[in-house]
């Protein structure tokens, strides 16, 4: 494509999803290396893309706010930047309009009845196997970019760092064993998930906190979402070994904390692409959710499910009933993961 000097990529919704989706930034940064790029998404979301080299503007969208108002704010401002191209990875009604309202000659969206219309390049799905970003990447194939990257990337700076590594400090400032033994594993669990089906037992978690803490001379650390804090209070007092509970923080801090561990085990939820971005060795842990298409990474990496007649899913809470409730969840037990974890410290540590 010719004549291409202003790019707006947008994925509007979602933590994971924005994340998933800096591979596409970086290639469409090496196909066009002189253009200006943006990126519009939900304003929480995209505080992830913040010191991306290959972003020349990042625009946040307040959910928060009247959606007339905040659709119109961003409308006018996406108009003013005059962009030669509009790509739209989200295609809602939301981000179709603002995509429309851009003024874009060129934009690229999902074909669907209606809202379809809006763009001048509609992607039907090809219906091949491929993961989050894989799919993704269909969008930018009428701007002739190759899948070229498939590694997330989230850029922290010198001082976030620093600061994550004062807030553990101040944070496990009870445990002398943290300043004291330097070379001791620092392991972080999140046992949270937006959607019920996706939580491993507490009790699970409560009983792998104890063997990493016991076996593996672990410090083990808690890590909450706004929704958690009764979750992983229970999960406290069920473990026999001692382990911290971190406060709820914001999206870069929460990355800078998640780039100090020595490992991190998470359910499927947004904290998991964050931290394998971030570069730290990440464990999630799948029920109903498909890992080929929501963990498309590489080890040291390791997505984790059992094979259960109803997967996948894709529900929210489950439906079965008796034994079978939430039996993805329970066929996966506290031991299988543990030995998982004792070998990935072992090859990498």
């Amino acid at each position: 494509m010719k004549q291409v000097h202003r790019i707006l990529l947008s994925r509007m919704k979602f933590i994971g999803d924005v994340v998933l989706t800096t591979p596409i930034i970086r290639a469409v940064r090496e196909k066009y290396p002189e253009a200006f790029i943006a990126y519009l998404g939900e304003k929480n979301a995209v505080s992830l893309l913040e010191e991306n080299p290959h972003l020349n503007e990042i625009i946040p969208y307040d959910f928060t706010r009247p959606s007339i108002f905040e659709s119109a704010r961003v409308g006018f401002l996406l108009r003013k930047r005059k962009f030669d191209v509009a790509v739209d990875l989200f295609s809602n009604p939301r981000s179709a309009l603002l995509m429309y309202a851009s003024g874009a000659p060129v934009r690229i969206g999902k074909k669907v009845q209606g809202r379809g219309n809006l763009y001048t390049h509609q992607i039907k799905d090809d219906g091949k196997p491929k993961s989050a970003i894989g799919f993704h990447y269909q969008y930018v194939q009428p701007l002739d970019v190759e899948p070229t990257h498939l590694q997330t990337e989230i850029f922290l700076t010198d001082i976030e760092k620093r600061e994550a590594k004062r807030f553990l400090t101040w944070q496990l400032e009870s445990d002398e064993t943290y300043s004291q033994q330097s070379n001791r594993p620092l392991i972080g669990i999140n046992p949270g998930a937006t959607w019920p089906s996706k939580i491993w037992l507490k009790e699970n978690f409560a009983g792998l906190a104890f063997l990493l803490a016991k076996r593996l001379n672990a410090h083990v650390v808690l890590f909450q979402g706004p929704k958690d804090k009764q979750l992983v209070d229970e999960i406290a007092k069920l473990s026999l070994a001692k382990v911290s509970i971190l406060p709820v923080m914001q999206l870069r801090q929460l990355a800078a904390v998640l780039s100090q561990l020595s490992l991190y085990i998470t359910n499927d939820n947004g904290t998991m692409h964050i931290s394998v971005a971030t570069g730290t060795t990440t464990i999630g842990i799948f029920g109903p959710g498909e890992e080929n298409i929501w963990f498309p990474y590489f080890p040291p990496h390791l997505a984790l499910r059992k094979d259960v007649p109803c997967h996948p899913c894709h529900l929210d809470v489950c439906n079965r009933t008796g034994k079978e409730y939430m039996e993805c969840m329970k066929l996966l037990h506290v031991n299988d993961v543990f030995e998982v974890v004792k070998k990935v410290l072992t090859a990498h540590g």
